[in-house]
């Protein structure tokens, strides 16, 4: 009798911590880590730790329309800085740590 006590009050206490824990993250679009929509949630850039490299930097600014990026660098906010162009004209652009592609201004 003592032993199924025990046994019991160790299920009842794993089954109260697995109920306890954080629940799931919302797949809401409220603050995305990565803007996959295509469109910029921002109109300047987000400061924030950047996992975006260099290469996969350049390829966002492409797919944003843009020619001829060059000079990438990360600044000390994450975000990746440049040169590109755009209907002809060279321009300073950006990409934050999530995805948005915007001009200096």
């Amino acid at each position: 009798m003592k032993r199924a006590s025990v046994i019991i009050c160790t299920v009842f206490l794993a089954a109260t911590s697995a109920f306890a824990q954080n629940p799931p993250a919302q797949s809401g679009p409220n603050n995305n880590a990565v803007n996959s929509s295509g469109q910029n949630n921002s109109n300047a850039p987000v400061a924030g730790r950047n996992s975006f490299t260099e290469g996969q930097a350049k390829s966002k600014i492409e797919g944003a329309g843009y020619t001829n990026v060059s000079e990438l660098t990360k600044d000390n906010n994450g975000v990746w800085r440049g040169k590109a162009s755009k209907g002809g004209s060279s321009t300073e652009v950006s990409v934050d740590f999530q995805g948005n592609v915007n001009i200096a201004k």
